[in-house]
């Protein structure tokens, strides 16, 4: 079978491997699509701190079952699945506390484990999630980022009917979250300095969405929000000026998610932080309930996942998505790889 292996930062090798088989408590999963994040582009050009090369790349992963092993209940050749690429130690305290996505010795497939970037991929029957049949292979693909959003959103409790949402920044996390906090019920001002992004975010039913690079945030969220404000801000770039704005515009008592990777680390206006009772809130990855969840939103329609893939390659040409990426200057949204 071909795998697509990153050899060094911006070379990608085609290789020829043995196919895989399951072992007694694995599934092997035939993949059909794979998209590319943020996360990988760090990786692309040797940005990422905890990847080493060479690495099989991907973790946004559609597929079908191949074959299962022995032990495997619940799943047959031709199901569509998508699967959590996190693999934990199961010993630490998170893990034995039902926390196993911020395990002490976490690793993630297509990071510091071999990813889905081949014909052939085994994992562990208990990682791997049946998608409904009526379900696309690009929508299936689109589960874990998905995933990552409805976990952001439990971290603040969730989110309710008529709560007035700020999400700051327009990427592919970013619009998922507000998407997924739209689908709720809530009222949702997104921003960006894209013009493009906020399109999409547009063009995918959110409420409002400000460039913050023409139109001041303080009036701006006044107008939308009411006098109120948010009462929910989610930060989704990780950059420091957007995570001073989360912190300078919060309404007092308002909880922050830091759902953006910050490459740099920021500097926080902490005062403000403890004299408005401020809360701020991490989160990392998922757990099944979220990929449950995200999974349950897609199959239902609840979301825009087509309006957000702007490119599409054949896996023969994974190198060139890369260079494509690089080529729109930040318009782009989903990058998505086909292996059929």
């Amino acid at each position: 079978m071909q795998q697509a292996v990153m050899t060094a930062p911006g070379r990608i090798e085609f290789r020829d491997v043995a196919r895989p088989a399951a072992a007694a408590n694995q599934v092997l999963i035939q993949v059909k699509r794979i998209g590319i994040c943020g996360s990988d582009i760090h990786v692309f050009h040797g940005r990422h701190p905890y990847t080493s090369y060479p690495v099989v790349q991907g973790h946004e992963v559609a597929g079908v079952v191949a074959e299962v092993g022995d032990q495997v209940m619940g799943l047959a050749p031709g199901d569509p699945v998508t699967f959590m690429p996190q693999i934990t130690c199961g010993r630490c305290y998170p893990c034995a506390h039902g926390q196993h996505h911020i395990c002490e010795s976490l690793r993630v497939m297509g990071f510091q484990a071999p990813g889905a970037a081949q014909e052939f991929l085994p994992v562990a029957a208990d990682q791997v999630l049946r998608v409904p049949g009526h379900v696309s292979l690009d929508q299936i693909a689109m589960v874990e980022p998905v995933a990552v959003a409805v976990h952001a959103l439990a971290r603040a409790g969730g989110v309710l009917p008529g709560q007035r949402v700020l999400v700051l920044g327009a990427g592919t996390i970013g619009n998922l979250v507000a998407q997924v906090a739209h689908a709720a019920g809530a009222a949702v001002l997104i921003t960006d300095v894209s013009e493009f992004k906020l399109d999409k975010a547009r063009a995918c039913g959110i409420d409002w969405a400000v460039n913050t690079s023409q139109e001041d945030l303080r009036p701006a969220i006044r107008r939308y929000l009411g006098p109120d404000r948010a009462d929910l801000v989610l930060e989704c770039v990780g950059a420091p000026e957007t995570m001073a704005q989360a912190v300078a515009h919060a309404r007092p008592g308002t909880t922050i998610v830091v759902v953006g990777v910050f490459g740099e680390p920021p500097t926080v206006d902490l005062a403000r932080v403890q004299n408005c009772e401020l809360g701020l809130v991490g989160t990392l990855m998922y757990q099944k309930p979220d990929y449950e969840q995200a999974i349950e939103l897609v199959a239902g329609g609840k979301l825009c996942l087509e309006e957000m893939i702007t490119h599409r390659f054949p896996f023969a040409e994974y190198r060139q998505a890369y260079s494509a990426i690089e080529a729109a200057w930040g318009r782009y949204l989903k990058v998505m790889i086909a292996l059929d």
